[in-house]
């Protein structure tokens, strides 16, 4: 009887359908089986059922000659005849048909480092799970477990299908994986764990705001927990003789179903690395990168000068759709005696070995013969692999952790620019290609490296009791095909089309030219950085040197210059404080004076100092209907000239003493870092205004919690870090350039430019205030910039906007 015959008539329930290995599973029993019923077992996800989820799946490659064949209609009309969903996970199944025959349980936690506890829970309570749910029907179905070839664990030589051999116990260490999570949550409640996490959130996000600290040191406590597990799962697997955690909880599955299968028949398939379809559904069709292609990729873009990997050992990889074809003849042949399974493992190693050396020099002839494009750097090109071992490859790799980090530091100090910010792109890829060289040498170590061979007498065979038609229609014997045809004209072409498809240019999102029109959205901008190039300084150093004589100007530098360290200093520590220090400094001016000196010598020139870019993106957010609203921590003198342009202007208020004059203090406490996501939650509470749709812009790190409380976060010429979490996050980052010809602040001394020089190295190291006033040139006559207006089409002059 051929295999069609022998499945013909059964009800088959799969999990695990939306997974690579199950997906491929589903497409042949829907294409070639024609009488075979199945029931999936598919999670509900967001808004979409089970039934749902299936049917989008439908539009997926893998079925697109099902789709070709029976059209959009007979394709759904295929799947309510022949399809059952049951809406479950591997936590709970629900209940399940009483006529089942077959189950072939693909589902699993497939990472090679999990957290222990989630890959107990999976593997082995998934398992459980399964087994309690086919015992409830009161049916015998032929379960068949989809393992791996690796529960083998840390050993050399031959390895023979059958029970492993070990005396874990199961029920120990599962118990022991789900009290790790409470041990873990505990010690990082530790005060030395703790007080660890808030310093380092404190030195990355101080300037924020305590709360943004808060919220980075929690964040930053779950992290060292998840970290803290997958380690322990590590270690634990190692200990007992596995390579990872993977590979021991599957190992812990097995022996679970060995011991709880009753009177189930039971047949445990043990793939090993499953990679892309050699023919069916499609020569190279991959669902997703798995084991070897990040490897290849990186290799292929010029990223990989060499792997810890024994050049003679067998890198034993099999084309899913062998073990697909393994999977439904092993279905098709329970096991005859009940209480003892059948152990098959379906692999290349035996019977058509591949090393690595093999396996190097064929994927490097693919890439001589077919570069990969690099955008506007022509094809990239690949290195050769000298095999220096893995005590070569380790320091290698320490060295670049250690190059990493040192730029990481210098960067961290450089002045804010255009040009920085590349470079900090570029350390960004140097940092990922370290930390993927650095995860993949560690986990994928024991797997390139391991001496031993796969027997698979059994598969075999399972393969030659087949039908000759059968076999030529679902065989599963590796020695099939040919290497080098497989990887150079199949897998590698098929894993990097997408790196040669057409692409826009490189670089962070940016936004939509048409603003999306609406009331009840905030358009909310920063001023210093964003809107114009200044700094608190800046701005406060013309004004006291607008009307002062030689020998004031001199000691008004000279005071500025010794109190300007104290003023980074507190900028690093607490922006609040560095804005009342400096504006402490403003005591005994007069009001009137500051106003009129805006008035006569600063409008024209602070105007044209906004960025064009600015400029228009604040006209084309009134033009959509939003409320824009200027929010800085600049005196409200000094923003006066940009009233035009907003529909309102939140900036800092200086008490007015009984004598009239600034007392040095500020009316009420500076908006920034937390406070400003504070106000702008308030702010739009009070004008019922939709956070989720409006805007903010900014340009440094401690403006986050204002670009966090927004929907529509924008960083403007951001600093490095908020570059780096913008590109994480995937905000839009966008440069602004100043204006051609913008005017600057222009003074005779040393001592004078020296100390303007020292003002541009605090915006560099972060920008201070939080939004300070615009950095005002000095009167005409010592100005040195052209008059030139901000840009054609966008002139702004004091009290017009046009």
């Amino acid at each position: 009887m051929g295999l069609r015959e022998r499945l013909a008539g059964r009800r088959v329930f799969v999990t695990g359908v939306t997974g690579f290995v199950g997906e491929a599973l589903l497409e042949r029993l829907l294409s070639d089986f024609p009488d075979t019923r199945v029931v999936a077992l598919v999670r509900p996800r967001g808004s979409h059922s089970g039934a749902a989820r299936l049917e989008r799946m439908m539009r997926k490659p893998a079925f697109r000659a099902l789709r070709e064949r029976l059209g959009r209609e007979g394709l759904v009309a295929l799947l309510a005849e022949r399809v059952t969903v049951i809406e479950g996970d591997l936590a709970d199944m629900g209940g399940l048909p009483a006529d089942l025959d077959v189950v072939i349980h693909c589902a699993g936690e497939v990472s090679f480092d999990p957290s222990i506890d989630e890959g107990f829970a999976t593997n082995v309570g998934g398992v459980q799970e399964l087994l309690r749910a086919v015992h409830a029907t009161g049916a015998r179905p032929h379960v068949v477990h989809v393992s791996t070839a690796y529960v083998a664990g840390l050993r050399s030589g031959h390895v023979a299908e059958g029970r492993l051999v070990h005396d874990v116990d199961w029920r120990v260490e599962q118990a022991w994986a789900e009290r790790a999570r409470v041990a873990a949550e505990d010690a990082s409640r530790s005060p030395e764990t703790l007080s660890g996490l808030r310093v380092q959130a404190a030195g990355e996000h101080l300037r924020a705001g305590a709360q943004t600290v808060a919220a980075q040191a929690e964040a930053a406590r779950r992290a060292w927990v998840a970290r803290r597990l997958v380690s322990a799962g590590a270690e634990r697997a190692q200990v007992l003789g596995w390579t990872d955690a993977y590979t021991f909880t599957k190992a812990m599955a097995e022996r679970y179903l060995e011991e709880s299968h009753g009177d189930l028949p039971l047949t445990i398939v043990r793939p090993s690395i499953i990679e892309s379809a050699l023919a069916k559904p499609f020569p190279g069709w991959i669902e997703g990168f798995k084991m070897a292609e990040p490897l290849i990729l990186a290799y292929g873009r010029g990223e990989l000068p060499d792997f810890p990997a024994s050049p003679d050992a067998v890198v034993d990889i099999i084309p899913v759709d062998l073990v697909v074809n393994a999977l439904l003849a092993a279905a098709g042949s329970p096991p005859p005696p009940v209480d003892v399974p059948a152990y098959y493992t379906v692999c290349s190693g035996f019977r058509n070995p591949l090393l690595f050396r093999d396996l190097y020099d064929y994927v490097r002839g693919y890439f001589l013969a077919h570069p990969l494009p690099q955008r506007g750097r022509g094809s990239a090109a690949v290195p050769e692999w000298p095999f220096a071992g893995s005590v070569a490859v380790e320091a290698q790799l320490r060295r670049g952790e250690k190059a990493v980090e040192w730029a990481n530091r210098a960067l961290s100090h450089a002045p804010r620019s255009e040009r920085v910010r590349r470079w900090a792109v570029d350390l960004e890829r140097s940092e990922g290609r370290v930390a993927f060289l650095r995860r993949y040498s560690d986990v994928y170590r024991a797997y390139t490296s391991a001496e031993l061979v796969y027997v698979d007498d059994a598969t075999a065979a399972l393969h030659a009791a087949m039908d000759p038609s059968d076999q030529a229609d679902f065989g599963f014997d590796p020695s099939c095909f040919d290497w080098r045809h497989y990887l150079q004209e199949v897998h590698c072409p098929a894993v990097t089309a997408v790196l040669r498809r057409p692409r826009d240019a490189a670089g962070p999102r940016r936004l939509a030219r048409n603003l999306p029109a609406g009331e009840g959205v905030l358009a909310v901008f920063d001023l210093d950085g964003t809107l114009v190039s200044s700094t608190v300084v800046e701005s406060y150093l013309w004004l006291r040197l607008a009307d002062a004589s030689a020998a004031g100007r001199a000691r008004e530098v000279v005071s500025l210059a010794r109190a300007l360290p104290g003023y980074l200093r507190a900028e690093r520590r607490d922006r609040g404080h560095l804005i009342r220090s400096v504006y402490g400094r403003y005591a005994g001016v007069d009001p009137a004076e500051l106003a009129a000196v805006v008035a006569q010598a600063g409008a024209d020139v602070v105007l044209r100092r906004v960025k064009p870019a600015a400029v228009r993106r604040v006209r084309e957010h009134r033009a959509a209907g939003h409320r824009t609203v200027l929010l800085t921590g600049a005196v409200s003198a000094l923003t006066a000239p940009l009233a035009p342009l907003f529909d309102e202007i939140v900036a800092t208020e200086l008490e007015v003493g009984a004598d009239g004059r600034y007392t040095g203090r500020l009316e009420s406490s500076p908006l920034v870092g937390d406070s400003r996501a504070a106000f702008v939650d308030h702010y739009a509470r009070g004008r019922g205004a939709d956070l989720a749709a409006s805007w903010a812009y900014a340009d440094s790190l401690s403006d986050l919690p204002m670009l966090r409380a927004v929907g529509n976060p924008v960083a403007v010429n951001p600093d490095v870090a908020l570059h780096r979490f913008a590109r994480s996050a995937g905000w839009p980052i966008e440069e602004w350039p100043s204006t051609p010809g913008e005017p600057r602040l222009l003074v005779g001394s040393r001592v004078e430019r020296g100390l303007f020089a020292a003002a541009a190295v605090a915006q560099g190291r972060g920008r201070a205030a939080g939004g300070g006033g615009p950095g005002l040139p000095v009167p005409p006559g010592r100005a040195g910039g052209q008059d030139r207006s901000v840009g054609q089409g966008d002139a702004v002059r004091a009290g017009e906007v046009r």
